[in-house]
């Protein structure tokens, strides 16, 4: 299949999913004023495991709705290893290319958390949901 015709098929497939990691890529390396947020320690792997919880959730979910059946190969590659990877990226990003952010092994920790949680929670809450619901139509 061609590359152009993949991409297409992606967005149309994904839309929320690619919302979401758009909003990832710019939390992750644009510069915010943290002067007004309370100082709570670790907040912050707190909202880490939320951002790629909540991204492979919707990945998941938008899979589930768009494919019949569960390729458990498409979805090792697309909802897990595909997260896990961007999550580093984003991580040797903030290193690489900001001068105002730095790597954090343990947020990379924290971002792997939550895509598994997303992963069991899809697996077996939405999964039998989706598929009760299609079988309802």
């Amino acid at each position: 299949m061609n590359l152009k015709i993949r991409m297409l098929n992606t967005l149309q497939r994904y839309p929320f999913s690619l919302l979401v990691l758009a909003v990832i890529i710019y939390l992750s390396l644009f510069r915010f004023e943290t002067d007004s947020l309370p100082k709570i320690t670790n907040l912050d792997k707190l909202a880490h495991f939320f951002m790629y919880a909540g991204f492979c959730s919707v990945v998941w979910l938008e899979y589930l709705l768009t494919h019949s059946s569960l390729n458990f190969r498409k979805i090792f590659w697309g909802a897990i290893v595909a997260p896990v990877a961007f999550s580093g990226a984003m991580e040797l990003a903030q290193m690489f290319v900001t001068d105002y952010r730095s790597c954090d092994f343990y947020d990379f920790i924290f971002n792997v958390l939550g895509i598994v949680a997303a992963t069991i929670f899809s697996l077996y809450v939405t999964r039998p949901i989706i598929a009760r619901c299609k079988r309802a139509e």
